[in-house]
């Protein structure tokens, strides 16, 4: 007749974690040959160097070294330690090292998310500043509208973003940036040229050229015109400044466009510039973030570096 055994299952291991100083008093007695001599050069008692050398061995499961009265010497498992606690420690010096160097130089990528007009009127130069100022910080800059930049900011695409001011989500952290209020421009010899300031009533009257529809400044000239009673309806639409300037200059209409973009694409003498006589036409840009504390130095940087 066979036997029938009752076989009792194995205990699953206990899952200790290694401790990384224990590690590094190991490999100082490994080197040292010795345990007293290892507690000297690690200022502490030899005994509690010993505690801890049981403590690792009972973690790892394996004895680690054997002992004598001439000092130590390692088993097969002792070597294995030995050799990965050295390059652990060669890490974590270089992590070290890393870190400290984080304290002498600001360094990174910053995704900067702008508007038209401030990457044509205000940008480059701050830009430059900045960069002179923090030569080891990549700044990747993409031109968006700027219910755009809100949205690459909450959604922490962007790491900065500059655009036209409005109400931001919640979350997102905003400062002033610029100026840029609304201008009429017209060919010189325009009746509206004769004009010191020009009324958004008197533009309507006239054809218009319009700039990158559904974006801010278009919805904008939309709502502002629907409050007169008017429509804005442009003759002609485009989607950057300089073309919509390159059209007046044309003689097809009269546009409203930010000062930055006047100043930069109708400054010859065949164009005038005449201020926007509305008190919604002293547009202001702000920048954006995603609310953080702290916020990774070369964001806070830039950040510092591009406030108006």
């Amino acid at each position: 007749m066979g036997q029938c055994r009752f076989l009792r299952p194995r205990p699953a291991p206990v899952n200790r974690r290694v401790d990384p100083y224990s590690l590094r008093l190991f490999v100082a007695a490994a080197q040292a040959g010795s345990i007293v001599r290892a507690a000297a050069q690690e200022h502490i008692a030899a005994s509690a160097l010993s505690r801890r050398l049981a403590d690792l061995e009972h973690a790892l499961g394996r004895p680690l070294l054997v002992r004598s009265p001439r000092g130590v010497a390692l088993t097969e498992a002792g070597r294995v330690v030995l050799a990965r606690g050295l390059q652990l420690d060669a890490d974590l010096q270089a992590l070290v090292r890393d870190v400290q160097a984080e304290g002498d130089a600001v360094r990174g990528t910053v995704r900067l998310y702008a508007n038209m007009s401030s990457v044509i009127g205000f940008l480059p130069e701050r830009l430059k500043r900045f960069m002179a100022a923090f030569p080891q910080v990549r700044v990747e800059l993409h031109e968006m509208d700027t219910g755009d930049v809100l949205r690459a900011c909450r959604d922490d695409r962007a790491d900065v973003g500059v655009g036209v001011q409005m109400q931001a989500p919640a979350g997102i952290d905003a400062w002033h940036f610029a100026q840029d209020p609304l201008y009429v421009v017209v060919p010189a010899s325009h009746p509206l040229a004769a004009q010191a300031a020009v009324d958004f009533a008197q533009a309507l009257d006239h054809a218009l050229i319009g700039i990158h529809q559904g974006g801010a400044l278009d919805r904008q000239l939309h709502a502002r015109a629907l409050e007169l009673g008017r429509a804005f309806a442009p003759t002609v639409s485009v989607s950057s400044f300089d073309a919509v300037c390159r059209m007046v200059e044309a003689g097809l209409g009269v546009a409203v466009v930010p000062q930055s973009a006047a100043a930069a694409y109708a400054g010859a003498a065949h164009f005038a510039r005449r201020p926007l006589a509305a008190s919604w036409a002293a547009r202001s840009l702000h920048l954006y973030a995603l609310h953080r504390s702290p916020q990774p130095r070369a964001t806070q940087a830039l950040i510092d570096s591009l406030k108006g």
